[in-house]
């Protein structure tokens, strides 16, 4: 199974790195380039363990998915319920460690994936991982970027405070 994966480090402490990872619109939108549209759904106001989400891509693509781990400030997971034709399977998970500084993250943003039909899936595979590698890579800077915007970091601290990012 195919997975690309991309790695940074942030000057911001676990629990806000992890408080920027989860936020939403219209704060989303400053720091990540693939989201145009996303939402929680089901009447969910913060994200959890089995809440979904909807998410349309840059690319016009619509996924449905559900998180399935939602651990502050260490990790958070999520599998694609429904979503592009071309995607058999799909998930995605962010991880936080304490780098060697006081005060610094290191994060590390991983997807995985099958491609579909199973005839293609060896040229298929190849293009995914080309694309999504490009992608994770943009959106991974922009996440970096976004842990040292005020704007972005004021609404991490705001979820934290609210207790949004608590284990769910």
């Amino acid at each position: 199974m195919p997975v690309v994966e991309a790695v940074t480090e942030v000057p911001v402490p676990p629990e806000l790195a992890f408080a920027v990872s989860q936020t939403l619109a219209p704060v989303r939108y400053r720091w990540d380039p693939f989201v145009r549209e996303q939402y929680l759904t089901d009447g969910a106001t913060r994200p959890g363990r089995g809440v979904r989400t909807v998410t349309r891509s840059r690319h016009g693509l619509v996924m449905v998915s559900e998180y399935v781990s939602f651990a502050p400030p260490s990790h958070v997971g999520m599998k694609m319920v429904r979503g592009p034709w071309f995607f058999e399977m799909f998930a995605g998970g962010w991880r936080f460690a304490p780098a060697g500084v006081p005060g610094r993250t290191v994060v590390t943003w991983r997807y995985s994936f099958r491609c579909r039909p199973a005839l293609l899936r060896p040229v298929a595979d190849r293009v995914g991982r080309w694309l999504l590698g490009r992608d994770i890579r943009r959106r991974i800077a922009g996440y970096a970027a976004g842990c040292a915007d005020p704007v972005v970091l004021a609404a991490a601290r705001q979820a934290l405070t609210d207790g949004d990012h608590r284990r769910s």
